[in-house]
């Protein structure tokens, strides 16, 4: 059963605007100015679309978020749909920076479709050049988790020269911006070595498993950072004390096996799908009411690690 949050003192935050420093890449880590930036971030959403199709909460509810973030000392927030300008200035006055998520129609067989395919070129364009000077922007995902299938079908070949040409219009509209594309164990045979960041989603549960695979995805990162871009447990399969323990495991892990940063699967057990809320899983580090007391856990998971250059 949830209990209401209450922040102990050791991992209070002040809540003070961010840096406006650009968040770049220095060799394996992220910097943003002089300083280091290890990302301690949580996913947000996808939530129901309002009347507009616009998939997030209510202003007042994003800010009442980003408060209890910054509060409990996260710093990174992924989205998985564009957000408007004003939810980026939310995240700024609270010191988050956002993993912008760029999504398109990367289902079905979109390469056998050519003006599917300007169509989505055409759109991460605009998405980028409207977002990308943003200073709350860490970086910009274009896309996530192609199906297994879909590369099989198309062939690894044409789908790495589609997410380059994707890379490169995007990189033409905001050059200064960081990108990446988030992928998964199925399809880590991609060659996408041109990102600035390699980003993977991983849900082992063992910590012997998991930090083997983080030292294989270093491999694969080669020079670039590499970013724990989805990881965590269901409270429903696991019990609370449970997903703590696994969701803590990944980040103290991933910061410890030399990754630039973690990102928890999910803020809130608030979670909108495939046209329908999903309320099978239950993986917020809060509930739907933004009560738990899982997160405490979590963040002290990595909140001491010292990392070397």
């Amino acid at each position: 059963m949830s209990t209401a949050v209450q922040v102990p003192p050791d991992v209070r935050r002040d809540t003070a605007p961010a840096s406006a420093a650009r968040i770049a890449a220095d060799g394996k880590f992220l910097c943003a100015g002089d300083e280091r930036f290890i990302v301690k971030g949580v996913t947000y959403g996808t939530f129901a679309p309002d009347e507009g199709g616009y998939q997030f909460p209510a202003p007042a509810q994003i800010a009442d978020d980003f408060r209890l973030m910054a509060r409990l000392g996260i710093n990174t927030v992924r989205t998985y749909t564009p957000p408007q300008r004003d939810l980026l200035d939310e995240a700024a006055r609270h010191g988050l920076r956002v993993m912008v998520g760029l999504p398109w129609s990367q289902h079905v067989a979109f390469l056998d479709d050519r003006r599917l395919k300007r169509a989505i070129r055409k759109e991460l364009v605009e998405k980028v050049g409207e977002l990308g000077d943003h200073p709350a922007v860490l970086l910009v995902a274009l896309g996530n988790e192609i199906p297994p299938g879909v590369v099989r079908w198309h062939g690894r070949m044409r789908v790495e020269r589609f997410l380059r040409e994707l890379y490169q219009d995007a990189k033409t509209a905001s050059p200064q911006s960081l990108f990446t594309y988030v992928n998964f164990p199925p399809t880590e045979f991609l060659d996408i070595s041109f990102f600035d960041v390699c980003a993977f989603n991983v849900y082992l549960h063992l910590e012997p498993e998991l930090r083997a695979y983080l030292a294989r995805l270093q491999h694969i990162a080669g020079t670039k950072p590499l970013l724990l871009a989805e990881a965590g447990a269901d409270s429903i399969r696991e019990g609370e004390a449970g997903q703590a323990e696994i969701t803590s495991m990944h980040a103290r892990a991933a910061f410890e096996e030399g990754a630039c940063g973690a990102v928890a699967f999910a803020w809130t057990d608030e979670w909108w799908r495939g046209g329908h809320p999903i309320e099978e899983w239950a993986f917020g580090l809060v509930d739907r009411h933004r009560l738990a007391g899982m997160w405490t856990t979590f963040l002290r998971g990595g909140s001491d690690v010292t990392l070397s250059a």
